[in-house]
Order: C-alpha cells, then structure tokens, then sequence
C-alpha cells in the first residue's frame, strides 16, 4: 500500500464522532483527532519510506559485501567444523546482501573469496582467522604465527582420536601422579622439538585426508615425527585425573599429541577434553574475536579496519577502491562466493 493511500485509510478511521457536541469541545475534538490522524498517517508514510530504503539498501550492502577485503577473526564455537563455520558465515553475508545462493549461480563468475586459516578441530573451540577478498592471500602468512591455547586433559585413557570425541582404546593408573610430576616434565616439550602428527588429522595421504580414512576403516600409517616449536608451555591447574594447559607454539603443532606424549611420559595415558584457542598471530580471543550476532557486513568492516594496524607494513593490504565489474552493478544475482583453492593450501588443523 502506497503511503498516500495508507494515510488517507488513517485519516479515513479517525473521523471524529459525528455525535453533537458544544461547538468549543468540538473544535478541540475535531483539532485532536486531525493531529492524531496527521501523526499516524506521518508514521506510515515513514514506515514506507524505511521499506523502500531497505529494498533499495540491498545492492549497496552487496557492493559493500564485495569491497571488504583484509583478516579479521571469528569466534568459532563447540560443534561445527571450522569449514561448515566458514559456509555459516558466508551465508548470513548472503542473506543480509540479498545475494542469491551460491548454488544458484555456479555458472556465474566468481567476484569474491573468504577462507579461513589455521583449522581448529570440531571439539574446539576459539579464534578462527578469517580472510575477505585479496586477505586470502594473507591466510598463510598466518599459519606461521604463534598461536596459544587453554588444554585441559584427563589423565588415565587414551582414544584413537586422543581426545574425547574418540573410542576409548587405553585405559592406566595416574593416581600416583602428582603436580609436581607435570611439572617436571615440561620442560622436555618446549622449545624446538620432534612430534608424530595424531592419525585423525587434515594431513594427506594420496590426495586424501587420513581422518576421512580412518573413518572408513582404512588401514592408515602414522606420518613420522617433523620439527615444531613451542614457545612456552606451564601448568595451570591440577585436580586428577584433569590437569590444565597454557600453550603457545609455532604453525603444524598439535595440541593432542602434545597431550598424548605427556600422558605417555607420565607411564600413563591422556588425551583431551576441552581445548579453546586463545590466540592466533595477532588476534586474541577476547579482543578480536567476533561472535555469530556481530557476523554483519557492518561489523566485519569495521573489524578489517580495527584489525589492520595489527599487521607488518609489509603484509598490510593498501586501501583502495573495488574493482569495478558489471557483476557488481548490474545484479546481485550475477555474485557469489568461493573459498580459497583447498583448505590445505593454506590451512593445517592444530
């Protein structure tokens, strides 16, 4: 309904009463109920206005959507891969920009990639380094930064994924261990040190993921040990069989082994029952980390220009306009997303 005709349908229900009334009341009567048919009917013609707005609004976030471009982080819950969290992202991106589903137009030409670097497991939870635009290339760049977690493992059984998402397949004694035997032993886990990747990892065997064929029963072989750093590694609590671990370590580290050596060292066994991801290169959890309600075209932008003093002058991305293409100014059904080439080339689960 158009605004004149919602106003006049206004103006129409509040006639006043035609009931006599003394001439000064009704003057003032008739007065009241002009202005208040005059308000309503100035509040729907803003409410059209607004609607109007927010139709005509949808191409602009779309062309917004497609100029963002840099790093920023998100806060990545319990549950949902770190790629199903990145479709999760896309698509509210979509739905706010009007954009059609990507299934719609895989024909169409791509404009705009968003990946993420650094995956964490499903059971974790933390910072998740998102790339927008030409910030994808940054991604890997990232993965050579330190990053740092809160671990808390639980002495006495071993699964095959070593944490508690797996079967149980080992089961010790710990109850003679103390804190002090924790701590004791930390130290052979810091620094520049050698360690087996878990079986049910990102890694690659013949082009497929060793956690995808386990999973089918496949027969798998571990990768040999490979060189990681860890920066600094101390105990944060113990109360058996649970212990605490604060964690910063260099790219390709696993937290799960370095749970599973641990309980190994200690003539026991362990894996992990939570992990959260504190801190990757330069964002933190706390600081940087946006939730699922601020994942907006909004939020994000002003998070990219937060986020881009964070960098060296020599990785930050120079500011300049969108390229220009019909794809952004004929239709927004002419634009979709892609990620970057494959999470391995420029991700490793930690």
């Amino acid at each position: 309904m158009a605004a004149a005709e919602a106003a006049a349908v206004v103006l129409s229900c509040l006639k006043p009463d035609p009931a006599p009334v003394p001439e000064s009341a009704g003057t003032a009567a008739a007065t009241a109920a002009t202005s208040s048919a005059m308000a309503a009917a100035a509040a729907v013609a803003a409410a059209a206005r607004t609607g109007s707005e927010a139709r005509v609004s949808k191409p602009a976030l779309a062309t917004k959507l497609l100029s963002l471009s840099g790093v920023f982080a998100v806060h990545k819950p319990k549950g949902p891969t770190s790629a199903e969290l990145l479709n999760r992202l896309k698509e509210k991106l979509l739905a706010e920009a009007g954009m059609p589903s990507p299934e719609w137009t895989k024909r169409k030409k791509q404009t705009l990639k968003i990946g993420h670097g650094g995956t964490l497991d499903s059971a974790a939870r933390g910072v998740l380094v998102v790339g927008i635009g030409r910030g994808t290339k940054m991604l890997t760049s990232m993965l050579s930064g330190s990053k740092r977690y809160i671990a808390i493992g639980e002495l006495g059984k071993a699964t095959d994924t070593l944490d508690s998402t797996g079967k149980v397949t080992e089961e010790k004694p710990y109850d003679k261990i103390t804190q002090e035997d924790i701590e004791s032993i930390l130290q052979k886990f810091t620094g520049n040190i050698m360690q087996v990747p878990p079986l049910y990892s990102a890694l690659k065997k013949d082009g497929q993921r060793l956690s995808a064929l386990m999973k089918r029963g496949e027969e798998v072989e571990a990768k040999p040990a490979r060189p990681v750093t860890v920066y600094s590694l101390s105990l944060q609590k113990f109360q058996p069989p649970f212990f605490t671990l604060d964690v910063e370590c260099g790219g390709g580290f696993y937290i799960r082994s370095l749970v599973s050596d641990i309980g190994k060292e200690l003539s026991s066994c362990a894996n992990v029952l939570e992990l959260t991801r504190t801190k990757q290169g330069p964002f933190t959890l706390e600081e940087h980390a946006l939730p699922e309600d601020k994942w907006t075209i909004d939020d994000i932008a002003q998070s990219l220009e937060r986020c881009s003093s964070l960098f060296p002058a020599e990785l930050a991305l120079k500011k300049s306009k969108p390229e220009e293409s019909n794809e952004q100014v004929l239709s927004c059904e002419y634009i979709t997303l892609n990620e970057t080439k494959g999470e391995d080339d420029v991700i490793k689960t930690l």
